[in-house]
């Protein structure tokens, strides 16, 4: 269940709003100040979100925020407050908060930003991890990893990202064995730096010493011109090698060499060309068997495995699934254009309880075809029909997903009671739309918020702001002075 940090010195507020959280879904935790809510972040990295009060006697709202930024604590913020000036608005939406109200609030708009903040915050964190894969700067708090048997391999990775140790990773099919070298890379020096791979078992075998240590001009028929190979592309980086078991042995023979020596010799050459590269393997197969049966060379076996590493099967680790769940829909929902929020509980305890023999490979793309299926905010046990059918039988299956409700309203991943469901009936109204009672806002309301939020998000640039609105300066103004906003204005600058 998701926790929700509520943060207020008003004990009965502060009892209110844990109570909405509550109710929606969430397990509440609560903090009087903000000494008290930076030790609770700083604890728990995992809280999905915060709201906060401005005014308190130890450390203020924006104290809290500075800190959490200094810090790196990305936990999104919602702003609840009694303070409705202008300069305040803009001071926190700076300090970035997510959203901000004022005292009282509607539950439900207070349970609809909740949500959209999280999802945000789910898609920003699957944007960041998936920029650091591709800059070669992932790192061990890009992973997903909550469950007992993924701390020790995580401990390994940031102990082997220190060193130029040879690292085996071996682990079933589909386990993220790529990923667990990236963060090895991103842990080290090597950061940024190149990082190559090879598919070992799917290059043909005639060009393996071509692909993996280039060739010169004429070294063979088709050789125009000279080749790098995968070593020299991962010069000062790192060469990945997945399932290594599958080279062929006069290959292994090159490979022990480079490992041993830091040269290659590229089909073709006089002499061997110096690399500077840190070679790291993975298998999803018992390589000690292999090299016992002749299969593979036992030096190169013991040159590779100096630092073995194992990664444990998805169904060794399920309590880090619903995160995953999350994150792949975020993602994939993004990609598709699509309004998909999260999922429902049926639907999530159904992949709990599967075994995964795919392992995580296996849910992201179960996860991305029940995005493509769905029409729906939330994924239901229909959007996910090969798993339904491979763990109760075909004839079940469709017995299950034909019994399966319409959901009323959607449901947060983290089982929101039913009850609650009606408060979501309409997901896609924004919360500015709606007026403290919950109802549709007056048109002059919705105008005036749009102006508020144009100021704080351009930092009371008038002319940007007038842009923005797509309206004329002269026209801004004078609507400034209607909603007697041009007042705060004067007041705040004063």
């Amino acid at each position: 269940m998701t926790r929700v940090l509520v943060v207020d010195d008003d004990p009965v507020q502060l009892r209110l709003t844990a109570e909405v959280a509550n109710r929606a879904g969430f397990k509440p935790l609560t903090a009087t100040g903000g000494e008290q809510a930076l030790t609770i972040l700083r604890e728990d990295r995992n809280i999905g979100a915060m709201i906060l009060d401005l005014v308190m006697p130890d450390l203020d709202g924006m104290g809290v925020m500075d800190a959490m930024r200094r810090e790196g604590i990305t936990t999104p913020v919602i702003i609840q407050t009694a303070n409705a000036s202008l300069e305040t608005v803009i001071s926190a939406m700076r300090n970035g908060a997510a959203d901000y109200f004022v005292k009282p609030v509607a539950p439900e708009r207070l349970i609809i930003s909740l949500r959209n903040a999280m999802k945000l915050d789910a898609l920003e964190a699957a944007i960041r991890s998936e920029r650091a894969r591709k800059a070669g700067t992932f790192t061990v708090g890009d992973m997903i990893a909550k469950a007992p048997a993924m701390a020790r391999v995580l401990s390994l990775c940031g102990k082997a990202g220190k060193s130029t140790i040879p690292v085996l990773i071996e682990g079933e099919t589909g386990v993220g064995k790529e990923l667990i070298a990236r963060i090895i890379q991103g842990a080290g020096d090597r950061a940024g730096k190149p990082f190559i791979t090879v598919n070992c078992g799917a290059i043909p075998p005639n060009l393996v010493e071509s692909v993996l240590f280039g060739h010169k001009k004429g070294a063979f028929t088709g050789a125009i011109a000279d080749q790098p190979g995968k070593f020299a592309e991962a010069h000062n980086g790192t060469l990945f090698l997945d399932e290594v078991g599958e080279l062929p042995l006069e290959t292994q023979v090159k490979l022990l060499r480079a490992l041993q020596e830091g040269e290659i010799e590229p089909v073709g050459a006089s002499k061997p060309e110096r690399v500077n590269v840190r070679v790291i393997s993975a298998t999803n197969r018992r390589l000690l068997n292999l090299a016992k049966s002749g299969e593979f060379r036992e030096d190169l076996y013991y040159r590779l495995n100096v630092f073995p590493i194992y990664v444990p099967p998805l169904r060794e680790r399920m309590e880090d699934a619903a995160e995953l769940v999350a994150m792949f829909i975020a993602r994939f929902s993004a990609e598709a254009g699509k309004r998909v929020l999260g999922i429902s509980p049926a639907a999530l305890d159904l992949l709990m309880a599967y075994d995964w023999p795919g392992n995580v490979r296996q849910l992201e793309n179960a996860v991305y075809r029940a995005i493509v299926l769905t029409d729906a905010a939330f994924l239901e046990p229909v959007d996910f029909p090969q798993i339904v059918a491979q763990s109760s039988g075909r004839d079940s299956a469709i017995r299950a997903i034909e019994q399966v409700p319409v959901p009323a309203a959607p449901t947060h991943i983290d089982t929101a009671p039913a009850r609650q469901r009606a408060a979501m009936e309409q997901p896609s109204a924004p919360d500015r739309f709606l007026d403290t009672a919950g109802e549709v806002a007056a048109l002059a309301e919705i105008e005036r918020a749009a102006i508020v939020f144009a100021i704080a998000h351009h930092g009371g640039r008038m002319s940007r702001v007038a842009r923005a609105l797509k309206i004329g300066r002269s026209t801004l103004y004078r609507k400034l002075h209607e909603y007697g906003l041009a007042e705060e204005l004067l007041n705040d600058a004063a």
